[in-house]
């Protein structure tokens, strides 16, 4: 009996085939340094090996991006994202709650990722803390998640905040958002290492992906 191999060996890559098997989601292209048609392979690869679910690509140029249109596959311009093959029914609910509309492609990111992980998403947009009364108006949708993904930049306080407003684990994401003194988004994810509230979990800067993830297995262990 021949045994399946464990890796596609693409030559610029060694596609991982059994990385679904050990942690129940496939792996995903990290799109940024690769070349058009290097994406356009490992996602070959990969939906060959999981023709049943949605395979990821991240990160991707508008070269890419372009590219993977031609090959089927779904493009999120503002995720910088693209998916091949269908999206698994959602289990739990994932709700990404971002700060000002400056943060969106690294919620996007978050919100499809999440969806090709098997959650369900709800996004709610615009609340950063310049208007505190925006956050609580949707105080009720916060306790409705099984996992919150909370994105800002600037100072990042808005995790603070919705730590102090819920107990529904949270993942806090930086962003790169903000004047020279944000540094790149690094006084946001200080901000969000040092938060006051328990339980808030943060990603590294922009990482809209390890979010998702996060978040993704949260609801489905939950809704298993």
């Amino acid at each position: 009996m021949t045994e399946e191999p464990r890796i596609d060996d693409l030559g610029f890559a060694r596609v991982d085939l059994e990385r679904a098997a050990r942690t129940g989601d496939a792996e995903v292209v990290y799109g940024a340094g690769k070349t058009p048609e290097q994406v356009v392979s490992i996602l070959r690869s990969l939906q060959s090996k999981h023709p049943d679910r949605a395979v990821l690509a991240t990160r991707l140029s508008d070269e890419a991006q372009a590219a993977a249109v031609v090959l089927g596959a779904e493009v999120d311009p503002v995720a910088r994202a693209a998916t091949l093959g269908p999206l698994p029914e959602p289990r739990g609910r994932v709700t990404i709650v971002s700060a000002g509309t400056s943060d969106a492609p690294v919620a996007a990111e978050a919100a499809l990722t999440a969806r090709v992980h098997g959650a369900g998403v709800h996004e709610i947009r615009d609340v950063g803390v310049a208007g505190l009364h925006r956050l609580l108006a949707v105080r009720e949708e916060l306790e409705e998640a099984d996992c919150l993904i909370v994105v800002a930049g600037m100072e990042g306080a808005l995790p603070s905040v919705v730590g102090g407003l819920t107990g529904v684990p949270m993942v806090a994401v930086p962003t790169s958002i903000g004047y020279g003194a944000s540094f790149g988004g690094l006084a946001a994810l200080l901000a969000m290492l040092n938060s006051c509230a328990p339980g808030v979990t943060v990603v590294n800067i922009d990482n809209g992906y390890g979010a998702g993830v996060f978040a993704a297995r949260v609801a489905r262990r939950v809704h298993r």
